[in-house]
């Protein structure tokens, strides 16, 4: 249907140093409040500079919003408001799983939306996976294999059923999961193999290999003509927020380019910022608080510089790991980026539904 129109190089791979950044903590509670140091409150439009004899100098030039209200609690940046409103109740876990559970494709003739996940090695896509079905399973499982190899544990694009409570049908959703981008650009994941899948050429279960590119005539399987079904509707690209500040400077060209090529097939893409736990000792204990963090807020501001996207395309995550029992607000986390990809996904439905595809066509003419 979409075609980027440009021949994609087979050799091209990405890059990726791997760290990880551990938060800091200490004990003690004070409240800060960004104000100026002089007793008078300046005007909305106005900055107040103070020199070193405490005498104000008032620049009416510059306009500054006035700076939030926060907390500092046990080491972490607490804002007194969310950034973003959430509700934290069984009932939204309930709500959001029926959702989800009967979600179907405005577009008639694709029984379910195909998410890729995409991103580095280790960022979470598997455990995200994993974490997804163990909601809807009633148990922590881990059926998308997760490893923590340099090079990443998944090697072949494997296609996960995303199925209702036990013993119902499976829902309109399937996640794909491949192999991630590796440090040594030699066996990650190339940009023609990523853009091979999102067409829908490459087959269920093929091995991917940075030296045997996915082409007609040497990839068993190969999709010629793919329909709509076979195709990826909307990409979500997973990166950790402990590693956002020790990724690469040429990573961020990278998804950059990346997304220009999806956006040029038509599909939409969104976000997701795992292990936001590692990075937020409040929210690693308690995961409520994740629009309270300044520290995440922070992050996720780094994380949409290093995609070239809006903070509004990218949800934060944390996902099961080293749990036996589900908790009902980590599952409303992961079912609100399910919900946040959905909404997408469906947007691919609605540019290519029967009769927006003949007014575009008639548009072009």
């Amino acid at each position: 249907m979409f075609s980027s129109g440009k021949e994609i190089p087979s050799g091209f791979s990405f890059g990726l140093a791997a760290s990880t950044t551990k938060p800091s903590s200490s004990n003690g509670l004070t409240t800060l409040t960004a104000a100026p140091t002089t007793s008078v409150q300046p005007a909305f439009g106005t900055t107040t500079l103070t020199r070193d004899d405490n005498s104000e100098v008032t620049n009416s030039s510059e306009t500054r919003e006035p700076k939030p209200q926060f907390t500092f609690l046990g080491g972490q940046l607490k804002l007194e408001s969310p950034w973003r409103n959430m509700d934290w109740t069984e009932e939204r876990r309930t709500s959001l799983m029926e959702t989800i559970t009967s979600y179907r494709p405005s577009c008639e003739e694709v029984p379910q939306a195909r998410v890729l996940l995409l991103g580095p090695v280790s960022s979470g896509k598997s455990s995200f996976i994993s974490s997804v079905q163990s909601v809807f399973n009633g148990r922590v499982t881990n059926r998308a294999m997760v490893g923590s190899f340099s090079s990443g544990f998944t090697k072949k694009l494997q296609s996960f059923n995303i199925r209702g409570k036990k013993g119902e049908d499976h829902t309109g959703l399937v996640l794909c999961d491949t192999m991630g981008m590796s440090e040594d650009g030699m066996t990650g994941l190339t940009l023609h193999d990523i853009l091979s899948v999102v067409k829908g050429h490459v087959p269920e279960g093929h091995k991917f290999s940075p030296d045997q590119p996915v082409s007609a005539s040497e990839t068993v399987g190969y999709v010629k003509r793919p329909s709509l079904k076979d195709k990826v509707h909307c990409v979500a690209f997973v990166v950790d927020a402990s590693k956002i500040t020790t990724y690469p400077k040429g990573l961020s060209t990278t998804f950059k380019q990346l997304r220009k090529h999806i956006s040029d097939l038509g599909v939409h893409q969104v976000a997701l910022l795992s292990h936001v736990d590692q990075v937020c000792l409040q929210t690693a204990k308690d995961v409520t608080g994740v629009y309270e963090s300044r520290t995440i807020q922070d992050v996720m501001g780094k994380a949409a510089a290093l995609l070239g996207m809006s903070t509004s395309y990218i949800v934060p995550v944390k996902n099961y790991s080293s749990e036996l029992d589900l908790d009902v607000n980590t599952d409303v986390l992961l079912l609100s980026a399910v919900d946040h990809i959905l909404q997408y996904a469906d947007l691919y439905f609605q540019d290519n539904a029967p009769q927006n595809k003949e007014l575009k066509t008639a548009l072009d003419l």
